[in-house]
């Protein structure tokens, strides 16, 4: 095998992954000190920090004042869950599926739910289904971005305002990156480990008045665990909404969530961590605009996500390969890259097609994904030059 000259320059933060994400730039454990460790999440000071995340959150967001915004448990999965428990039934629902989180939740509500009247409209990795065909008079259930396809729905302007049915989005790896059209969605859903960095653990629901008046004149056939309960005798339970958590959440990480809030309003709030984010996006472009050998998986760039970003290898020696060599091939890309320390967790989704998947949420620096990509170039022809050699 031919020794392949490796790039002199290498990322200073070599992680990439998409979910736990990179930690906001100067991030250090210190930032923590002072977490509120070992004191009970209902005192005084406790109550006061979490309502801070949550006022941060909806001053950063934008969010309508009479949108109501809670912690929750289990991350964005967590939060989902809860939305489609307790709100699916009272009418059709369409389901749109291009990745897998999104067959996920087709999977919770045919499967699980079990519910009758559903519709799925599906689209293999790479493309969205005919959004034209979805109809509102049923709630509609989708990601706003694919996190493991790199697919994103291109804007609101597909959902009408006089919608009958309520919209259900899942936008963890879409909020604080991309803009969201509040008054087009009845249900938000996101976890602080994506575009933020945060840590895992708790999920952030989002509700507007729609999906409040349909929790409060509607009681779903099936029992409801304690975690999915957002109503009593009928009427939302607002605490959930002003910080009283429906179960002990870590101080730790609402400390952390306090810190990248903080940090986001350093960089100019949402037009900046969108704008680090599309520079990201933009450095990938300009790269894969002028080499031979990769693509993005999502060939509409009006749908191609920023932050999830997904590519695939068009090279006649990796197409050739039959296609569990191709999946070798990537994997071992990806396996060069992760020794070398200049990338860690860039392997393509488990269901996704091979390639790789890069994150370039706001907290990766512009500089660093530069100077991957010139070693993604060496991975690529470090591979090829194997495979031959064999």
């Amino acid at each position: 095998m031919t020794d392949m000259q490796k790039p002199a320059t290498r990322p200073a933060n070599p992680n990439f992954s998409s979910g736990p994400c990179a930690k906001r730039p100067g991030w250090t454990a210190e930032g923590l000190s002072g977490a509120l460790v070992g004191r009970s999440h209902r005192s005084k000071p406790g109550k006061a920090r979490i309502a801070q995340v949550l006022d941060k959150s909806r001053a950063l967001l934008g969010l309508p004042d009479d949108y109501r915004i809670g912690i929750v448990p289990a991350s964005d999965t967590g939060a989902v869950e809860m939305a489609l428990w307790s709100l699916l039934g009272a009418r059709g629902v369409d389901l749109l599926s291009w990745e897998s989180f999104g067959a996920g939740w087709v999977t919770d509500v045919v499967k699980q739910l079990k519910l009758e009247d559903t519709r799925t409209l599906k689209a293999d990795y790479g493309a969205l289904p005919d959004l034209a065909q979805v109809d509102f008079t049923r709630d509609v259930v989708f990601t706003w971005n694919g996190t493991t396809s790199g697919v994103r729905v291109p804007n609101g302007d597909w959902i009408p305002a006089d919608r009958a049915g309520l919209t259900i989005c899942d936008a963890t790896s879409a909020a604080f990156a991309m803009a969201l059209p509040w008054d087009k969605l009845d249900v938000i859903t996101y976890s602080w480990q994506k575009v933020l960095g945060g840590e895992a653990q708790h999920g952030i629901l989002i509700l507007s008045p729609r999906a409040v008046e349909r929790l409060e004149s509607y009681s779903p056939a099936w029992p409801l665990p304690k975690l999915f309960r957002m109503t009593k005798g009928g009427k939302l339970i607002e605490g959930i909404f002003k910080g009283e958590t429906i179960n002990t959440p870590s101080m730790l990480v609402i400390e952390d969530a306090l810190d990248s809030l903080t940090w986001a309003e350093s960089v100019g709030g949402l037009p900046g961590l969108m704008a680090r984010t599309k520079a990201n996006l933009d450095t990938v472009a300009d790269w894969v605009a002028r080499t031979d050998w990769v693509d993005f998986l999502a060939s509409d760039p009006a749908t191609r996500s920023s932050t999830s970003i997904c590519l695939t290898v068009v090279a006649d020696w990796f197409t050739a390969l039959p296609a569990d060599d191709q999946a070798k091939a990537a994997k071992r890309m990806v396996a060069l890259l992760d020794a070398e320390g200049v990338a860690h967790d860039i392997g393509a989704y488990r269901d996704a097609p091979p390639g790789l998947r890069l994150w370039g949420g706001a907290t990766v620096e512009t500089t660093d994904m530069a100077a991957l990509l010139p070693w993604l170039d060496w991975a690529a022809a470090t591979v090829k030059a194997e495979m031959v050699a064999a």
